[in-house]
């Protein structure tokens, strides 16, 4: 730690205060608390109206990646809670940051310790809790009211309205006539025989703005009939206010909100005759029509089969429109967006049997990604990375061992002075907390990868050739295909594909790292700079591009 802590403040705010100046307050408060310790403040890091449920902010990324990057001593806040108010997040980010030797300091708590973490942060999750069970009866009883509980459906606008106080009345909404009529126009046609699919096109091709004020799609039509989803489905156009038909919950490891379906006795039901855009002889015409066109026994539409995953599924982008490709017919793939929304969002119909793709990216596999060529501008780009990156390790590693040094001479002077005759109780809490830095920095150095480079030779594409022919011959044989198929999908980045006279270009980007793994005979990656990424290009007309490489994680 050098002589002057180095500090970085973080300030948050929530969506519930809703106060700019709450970040500047916050910045004031921790700014007089370091000048008064004589700290030196380096950097300052704000989220404005973000939640602290959840670690995933902007500004606190940036604050993490400086202190991993050994840039600060001390993360100064107000108060715990602005860092994060779940309490698995909190104690994760302690532990991280105690690792690498960084303190948490709060005007509220003071350093922060391993009690703070957990009485805190259990008094922080407990607010978490009783804020969400506060906000869903608040919602419940306004859709018991008649008003929205939340974001607003196609067809209806949002009434802005005051009560005598000039507070915001919310929940409010009225039809909107214009897109009203657009809605009836969709069951109409629904009805009528006309598929999603040719609904959508029509739509964009006249240029009527669809829900979020982009394309229409098959999908933002026909949803989801289970989840209610979809203009079909929505039962507020025959006036039902439907809420509660499923609950968020997060996911541990991501911390990412996953939809859960409620019991359909737990859904809340209100009737809102006023917001009826369509009868109900319409709409059970459209009820009938699709339980005729589900598949049997599963209640699902025929745009919701599940098809085979073909080899190169999932990893197909047009070139036109940069959209997904997806089966058109029994073997053959096309541009989703062109199919699903028409020539309005892409004019792309060229079409390609699996047979042909697989045929031709097999190829490009085996005789393009690894040209000689393009394998020496690929070791040469290597070792490029491979210099810098070992040149940043070892500044990390001097700037590790000076600090260990220092640790450890401030520790001997504070033992020479009890031989002295210095009280030891004077100094017992300065050399607890030398030693503990101490164990800290020798773990982080013990921790420290060791520089075992590996070595590249451009006769690596001979020993890459190789071990292709023998994935490709490995998809004929049924006990082998499986898992041939998922290596050769991982050598993929993915597989552009652009009309051309007469068919489609297919262009092949390589996800380096995998071919290189392969050609080396690795299973893994040695260490994440052995990842240096360098995009290869094979396609008809044999394009290639080399950036600047970035190195993975």
């Amino acid at each position: 730690m050098t002589d002057t802590p180095r500090v970085a403040i973080y300030a948050r705010f929530s969506t519930d205060m809703q106060r700019q100046a709450s970040l500047a307050d916050q910045e004031r408060l921790c700014r007089d608390l370091a000048a008064a310790r004589g700290w030196k403040v380096v950097d300052f890091f704000s989220d404005a109206a973000t939640s602290g449920a959840s670690l995933m902010r902007p500004g606190l990324q940036a604050l993490l990646r400086n202190a991993q990057a050994g840039q600060i001593d001390i993360i100064l806040s107000e108060a715990l809670d602005r860092l994060s108010r779940s309490q698995m997040d909190i104690a994760g980010l302690y532990q991280r940051l105690t690792f690498d030797g960084i303190r948490i300091v709060t005007a509220s708590e003071g350093e922060i310790s391993e009690l703070h973490v957990g009485v805190t942060g259990t008094m922080n999750q407990l607010y978490l809790t009783e804020l969400a069970k506060k906000t869903r009866r608040g919602l419940h009883g306004r859709v018991l009211a008649g008003k929205s509980a939340g974001g607003n459906s196609y067809g209806y606008e949002v009434v802005d309205h005051r009560d005598a106080q000039g507070d915001r009345i919310r929940g409010d909404r009225r039809i909107n006539d214009a897109e009203a009529a657009v809605v009836e126009r969709v069951f109409r046609d629904y009805a009528s025989g006309i598929s999603p699919r040719k609904i959508a096109e029509t739509l964009n091709l006249e240029g009527i703005p669809g829900p979020r004020g982009g394309k229409w799609g098959a999908s933002t039509i026909h949803g989801n009939k289970q989840r209610g989803t979809g203009i079909l489905n929505n039962e507020l156009y025959i006036g039902k206010l439907v809420w509660n038909r499923q609950r968020f919950v997060r996911e541990p490891d991501t911390r990412k909100r996953v939809a859960r379906p409620n019991p359909e006795a737990e859904w809340v039901i209100e009737e809102v005759p006023e917001l009826r855009i369509v009868d109900d002889a319409l709409w059970q015409v459209v009820k009938d029509r699709q339980e005729k066109t589900a598949i049997k026994g599963t209640g699902l539409g025929s745009w919701d089969r599940r098809r085979p995953r073909f080899l190169f599924s999932g990893l197909m982008v047009c070139g036109c429109c940069g959209g997904g490709f997806s089966t058109v017919g029994r073997d053959r793939f096309g541009c989703s967006a062109a199919r699903n929304k028409g020539p309005a969002v892409c004019t792309s119909r060229a079409t390609i049997t699996r047979q042909d793709l697989e045929a031709r990216v097999l190829h490009g596999l085996k005789d393009r990604l690894m040209e000689p060529e393009l394998v020496t501008a690929f070791c040469e780009e290597y070792t490029a990375e491979r210099n810098r990156l070992r040149a940043e390790a070892a500044g990390s590693r001097d700037r590790l061992e000076q600090e260990l040094v220092r640790a450890t001479r401030d520790h001997d002077k504070l033992v020479k002075a009890i031989i002295a005759g210095i009280p030891p109780e004077e100094v017992k809490e300065p050399m607890a907390a030398l030693s503990a830095r101490r164990k800290t920095l020798e773990a982080q150095l013990a921790a420290e990868p060791k520089d075992d480079p590996i070595r590249l030779h451009p006769a690596m594409a001979d020993t890459y050739r190789t071990k292709i022919d023998a994935l490709t011959a490995a998809l004929s044989r049924p006990d082998e295909a499986t898992e041939a198929k998922e290596k050769i999908r991982g050598l993929i980045d993915r597989i552009v594909l652009t009309p051309e006279a007469g068919g489609l270009q297919v262009d092949l980007e390589g996800a380096l790292a995998t071919i290189l793994l392969l050609s080396l005979g690795k299973t893994k990656a040695a260490s994440a700079d052995t990842a240096s990424q360098v995009m290869l290009v094979a396609g008809t007309c044999n394009r290639r591009s080399l950036p600047e490489p970035t190195c993975l994680a």
